[in-house]
């Protein structure tokens, strides 16, 4: 007579890292990984993906096109030091106030060139009138 296991034997279940249960059936084999899952874990680490696009004509390199691609989450991008979505004036209302104010500071200081300029250029107009005065005069005396 063989002996066979009771219907209701449990299935044995492995708890993953992140609290998360896999369970194992026949020859116990993995169930395969659900996207969120798999998201999960490349967002973790991140994914880089890089690569070149030449566009060479009779040996003469016509364009070249590089592409990188890094794919994580915020918090790991943070940790390598990647945080250009908090400077980009499209993406961040703050770098966007940041960015109109110094455009409103570097058109302020070019009114104020542009008036510190304009008394030296009158200054010289006014000096060249008077050359041409003295000029006149001198050449009445001569002649």
């Amino acid at each position: 007579m063989a002996m066979t296991e009771p219907a209701d034997t449990p299935t044995p279940v492995t708890t993953r890292q992140n609290g998360s249960a896999t369970r194992y059936g026949a020859g116990d084999r993995p169930q395969p990984t659900n996207l969120a899952d798999l998201l999960e874990r490349v967002l973790d680490k991140g994914v880089v993906l890089a690569g070149d696009i030449r566009v060479n004509l009779l040996d003469i390199e016509l364009l070249t096109i590089k592409i990188r691609l890094l794919l994580v989450s915020v918090d790991k991008a943070e940790e390598m030091g990647i945080d250009w979505w908090r400077t980009d004036p499209m993406l961040s209302s703050q770098a966007k106030r940041e960015q109109d104010a110094l455009q409103q500071e570097n058109a302020e200081l070019r009114e104020r060139l542009e008036a510190w300029d304009r008394p030296a250029a009158a200054s010289d107009g006014i000096a060249a009138l008077n050359e041409e005065n003295v000029s006149a005069v001198e050449g009445r005396r001569d002649g």
